[in-house]
């Protein structure tokens, strides 16, 4: 599925370093509206795209917003919007 952010991937081996390609997105809580952690996808995050928090929880992106990047800026921000389960 292109996820860089996995217990023995690519990235972990690496150290700091990611893919170019890679997405830096901002993990959401829905209920709260309180970041939880970033995440790094090796591709655009969907609707629907399972992934494990670093807390070993399985969750599943409910919306993806893609915001626009700062003046000056090349970074655009992604927030993934998740429900944690009680």
């Amino acid at each position: 599925m292109g996820i860089t952010s996995l217990p023995g991937s690519t990235a972990e081996k690496l150290g700091s370093y990611a893919p170019a390609m890679s997405i830096k997105a901002t993990i959401m809580n829905a209920a709260t509206g309180e970041p939880i952690q970033t995440f790094i996808f090796g591709r655009r995050p969907f609707t629907g795209t399972e992934f494990i928090l670093t807390s070993g929880e399985k969750v599943a992106a409910q919306r993806v917003d893609i915001g626009k990047p700062a003046p000056g800026k090349f970074i655009t921000p992604v927030d993934v919007w998740v429900t944690l389960k009680a």
